[in-house]
């Protein structure tokens, strides 16, 4: 079976435009939510959110833009800078066999926003009035398709939905596709683009939004006891998986290995965590079976950490119960507090964030963290980075959807090159 390594990384967040802005930011605890500036948010209970720091069509051709949802521009913004950093040109310039090339890219909700708003043109100015591009704009495979037509993937493209655990499927997806001999390389991630009144009132009624108007960089604090809910972001994160002999071959860069991946389902309930966290402490517990690793090897958890009352706590002692004792000695912190959630986007730009965790030996900060919630049992990295040891180093990513959707991410510093 044929091991997995990551050669490219690509971002476009609330942080910051690419992956380099982004993974400082993220190190240096700053904050990207906002107060949200239009008129529209007058009206609503929550009235922040974590906008991209750069607009993801200010890095198309203006005609390209026009045609692609703000979910899919990101996608191909992140997906972009992935497959350059890989290595990889476009067209001509693309050395990688098509037929062996595949996408595994998600999205969690997709076109909401150009739906909503040919919706709109129909009701204010009748239906000739929708534009011809709005069903290839709304799909929720849009962001895949536009990313495997643009590298010319022939090996398949696939769209996972799995809500906020989505990106991470597509990348578990992925995987076990290029395990099982179907691909060399894979451009995989997530991408999401619904900071919305309707969408944030939807969420309102829900109860799920923090309503912490007046110190939005302070509203998402997982682990808190003053926590009211999560953040909304927006924006795209992509990584490229080559398997490590077609890496070797062609001399990549490698930030390290894509060990393992671990799925399962709460069967619960639509919306709220099984409390006992059973289905969550297996898809870790499986994630990490799937790396042949003992427990011990691994110092780090990039949690699902959302910020609300219930998610917290089940996290935390999902956490507890796959790592055993061993989860005295792990690094457990959240960046979500940071980016906001970017929903089906978070699981890709989380396992980033745990891969470059172990390549810089740097776990980013929980900020915000200033009452934390009793008997967590868990070691947070709270309101400051946390430097890792030297060695072998492994690190685990959780992404957790509604319905029930558990999906975790192991990574690993091994075959990382500098």
């Amino acid at each position: 079976m044929p091991t997995i390594v990551i050669t490219g990384l690509g971002a476009s967040t609330p942080l910051g435009g690419d992956l380099a802005t982004t993974w400082d930011a993220l190190v240096s605890g700053r904050s990207g939510v906002h107060r949200i500036q239009e008129d529209w948010a007058d009206d609503l209970a929550t009235k922040i959110a974590a906008r991209a720091m750069v607009d993801p069509a200010s890095k198309l051709d203006r005609v390209e833009a026009r045609r692609l949802d703000r979910s899919t521009q990101f996608a191909l913004v992140s997906a972009m800078e992935a497959w350059a950093d890989a290595g990889f040109g476009l067209g001509d310039d693309n050395p990688v066999d098509r037929d062996r090339l595949l996408v595994s890219l998600a999205s969690g909700i997709g076109g909401l926003q150009s739906l909503i708003a040919n919706w709109d043109a129909q009701k204010d100015k009748g239906p000739r009035r929708v534009s011809p591009f709005t069903i290839p704009l709304l799909i929720a495979n849009a962001p895949a398709a536009n990313v495997g037509l643009k590298i010319g993937a022939r090996a398949g493209v696939h769209a996972p939905v799995s809500a906020c655990a989505s990106s991470n499927e597509a990348i578990a997806l992925a995987s076990d596709l290029m395990r099982l001999g179907r691909a060399d390389v894979a451009l995989v991630g997530g991408a999401e683009a619904v900071i919305h009144p309707f969408t944030i009132a939807a969420f309102n009624q829900m109860q799920a939004l923090s309503r912490r108007n007046d110190e939005p960089e302070r509203a998402s604090r997982p682990w808190d006891v003053d926590r009211d809910g999560f953040v909304m972001g927006e924006g795209g994160a992509c990584l490229v998986l080559e398997t490590l002999e077609h890496a070797q071959a062609r001399g990549a860069r490698i930030y390290g290995t894509l060990a393992g991946a671990g799925i399962s389902a709460d069967s619960h309930d639509m919306v709220q965590p099984d409390p006992d966290g059973y289905g969550q402490s297996l898809a870790m517990k499986r994630a990490i079976a799937d790396t042949g690793l003992a427990v011990t090897d691994f110092v780090h958890v990039n949690a699902h950490g959302t910020s609300t009352p219930q998610g917290d706590v089940t996290e935390a002692g999902s956490v507890r119960s796959a790592l055993g004792d061993h989860a005295d000695e792990v690094v457990v912190t959240s960046t979500k507090l940071m980016t906001g959630h970017l929903l089906g986007a978070a699981g890709a730009i989380e396992t980033i964030s745990s891969l470059l965790a172990l390549y810089h030996r740097s776990v980013p900060p929980t900020i915000n963290l200033d009452n934390p919630e009793p008997g967590l049992g868990i070691d947070i990295a709270a309101n400051k980075a946390r430097p890792l040891p030297g060695g072998d180093l492994a690190a685990l990513n959780n992404s957790f959807g509604f319905g029930g959707h558990n999906v975790c991410v192991a990574v690993t510093n091994q075959h990382a090159t500098h």
